[in-house]
């Protein structure tokens, strides 16, 4: 079992590094080397601890430099699920058993390791999706967060009462966790999702199928190391690297009683209509706990600090090159001061420097080929649909890495392509408002519903725009990427998702079920008095 010194001290954000300081910036750089050492190694599924091979492989692949092999994977078929189901059924029933305290504990250990090994999973980060050194760092910074305020928040969860105690009865509230689960993250965010997701899961007693992303899987597969490392019983995490034949069989599996997922619109709505289908020898509704995609706006108004939102809306829409589903991907701006806010726009985004994010450029690669050609083919249509004012070409390398200039698109009209649709690549559409109305009005136009900003002077504006700009994350004269657990639950309404609120204190629940125990006692009774003042009845 863990043994950890566990405090209950509150909670507080993982401090970034600053690579500005020499030894920071030495102790990453030795990092990246000591990593590039590693690159290339076989990693197998893993399976009730157990590690098992197989003839199918998942090769990933460096995007800055994709002759560079990051992870060699045992590929996970449809008929490998019911042997990983399998595995973590067996271990749920004594996990499940095991007190939430004790499974916090896991998690304040896991996020100690990672912390002591903080400067080696920003390297695998850099090489495996190209983060620059800034962005690979508040990924792990996250991860450590999530791991640390979800052990709190399920002591939390754990010591939770009814609101009233009947006269002769003895109620309770228990919050049990629901079973096996199968865990999918994005690649995105390959170790704070990830860990996240798989954390929120087991540390309320559920076991987990983690399939990660083909794109990132030796992320995962250091994590689930790590979780070995510390002690975590073999089958309370099983590692199965695959494909969408996988991951379809596994959200279908009658066993399988929640799906927590983050990724596309497209793949979470699959998800949560297989989901929705009761299979034979199922006894239970299935649960899906889901974070789509977005395509946020950024309201600049006429009495805005216009630097602020100039560098708000550039780090917004550019950070890790727009990967981000909360990256800014439309900028909504007065007509007062719109061609002011292109030309200073522009300038600032001219800035940006691409290159091998190992030697920490801002500005990387996009994740694979696929999102290469995608992207492209939106710049084709940023042609058609409005005025280029930088950027609006692949920037080619002596590697062959996947990079594009950062692109900002002028008077795109509020319906077009560029407007409506998630990119997810480094492509920032600007779309001129009459007026405030017209700009929230732009800003609710889409299926989408995940983050948001607004720049302005105005209490009346931003008072207007907390009631009436329809996203799950809403942030006033500030960038909208940045989410920080505990302070902003992360999350978003309509098509972004089930407003899960991942780093909140409503999240566990999500993982759980209810119970009420009422039990009918006696007056006078000596032995049931001692049990209520025992548990603080």
């Amino acid at each position: 079992m863990a043994t950890t010194a566990t405090t209950h001290a509150p909670f507080t954000n993982e401090p970034f590094l600053d690579f500005s300081i020499s030894e920071d910036k030495q102790r990453m750089e030795e990092a990246l080397a000591v990593i590039e050492s590693d690159l290339g190694q076989t990693y197998n599924l893993v399976l009730g601890g157990r590690t098992i091979a197989t003839t199918s492989q998942v090769v990933s692949t460096n995007p800055a430099r994709p002759s560079q092999v990051i992870g060699i994977h045992a590929k996970a078929e449809a008929k490998h699920v019911d042997l990983a189901v399998a595995s973590a059924q067996a271990a749920f029933d004594s996990w499940s058993r095991v007190p939430m305290s004790e499974r916090a504990d896991f998690l304040v250990l896991a996020a100690a390791h990672i912390r002591s090994h903080q400067f080696e999973f920003c390297a695998w980060l850099t090489y495996e999706v190209g983060k620059n050194w800034a962005e690979a760092d508040a990924d792990v910074g996250e991860t450590i967060d999530f791991l640390e305020f979800y052990a709190l928040e399920a002591r939390r969860l754990d010591a939770a009462r009814p609101p009233i105690q009947l006269p002769g009865e003895r109620n309770r509230l228990r919050y049990v966790p629901l079973g096996v689960g199968a865990v999918i993250p994005p690649w995105n965010f390959p170790l704070a999702i990830m860990a996240g997701m798989t954390a929120a899961s087991i540390v309320t007693g559920n076991t987990v199928v983690l399939k990660p992303s083909p794109d990132a899987p030796t992320i995962a597969a250091k994590f689930v190391a790590l979780l070995e490392e510390i002690g975590l019983p073999a089958g309370v995490v099983n590692l199965c690297v695959g494909g969408p034949e996988f991951g379809s069989a596994l959200v279908e599996h009658p066993q399988v009683r929640f799906i927590a997922f983050t990724g596309s619109k497209a793949v979470g709505l699959q998800i949560h209509e297989r989901a929705a289908k009761t299979q034979p020898g199922q006894h239970f509704i299935k649960r899906t706990i889901l974070e789509l995609g977005g395509k946020d706006g950024i309201i600049v108004d006429a009495d805005c600090d216009l630097d602020l939102a100039v560098e708000g809306v550039a780090v917004s829409a550019f950070g890790f090159s727009g990967q981000k589903c909360s990256a800014c991907s439309r900028v909504i701006v007065d007509q007062s001061i719109y061609n002011v806010f292109c030309d200073r726009l522009a300038e600032r985004v001219a800035k940006i420097e691409s290159g091998d994010p190992a030697k920490n450029f801002y500005g990387g690669p996009v994740i694979n080929e696929v999102a290469h050609k995608r992207v492209l083919n939106y710049l084709s249509v940023a042609e058609t649909e409005g005025r280029i004012l930088t950027g609006g070409n692949a920037i080619n390398t002596p590697e062959g890495g996947y990079f594009i200039a950062p692109t900002v698109v002028a008077d795109v009209a509020p319906n077009a392509r560029l407007a409506l649709e998630e990119i997810f690549g480094p492509v920032l559409a600007v779309i001129k408002s009459k007026d405030f109305d017209d700009a929230l009005a732009i800003a609710n136009n889409t299926e989408y519903g995940l983050t948001g900003a607004i720049y302005t002077s105005s209490r009346e504006k931003l008072d207007r725009a907390s009631e009436e700009f329809q996203v799950g994350n809403l942030y006033l004269n500030r960038k909208c990427t940045g989410a920080m657990v505990g302070a902003h639950p992360f999350g978003g309404f309509n098509m972004s998702g089930t407003d899960s609120k991942a780093g909140g204190p409503d999240y566990l629940l999500l993982f759980t079920q209810a119970k009420s125990i009422a039990e009918k006692v006696g007056v006078g009774n000596a032995q049931t008095e001692k049990q209520e003042e025992l548990m603080g009845l």
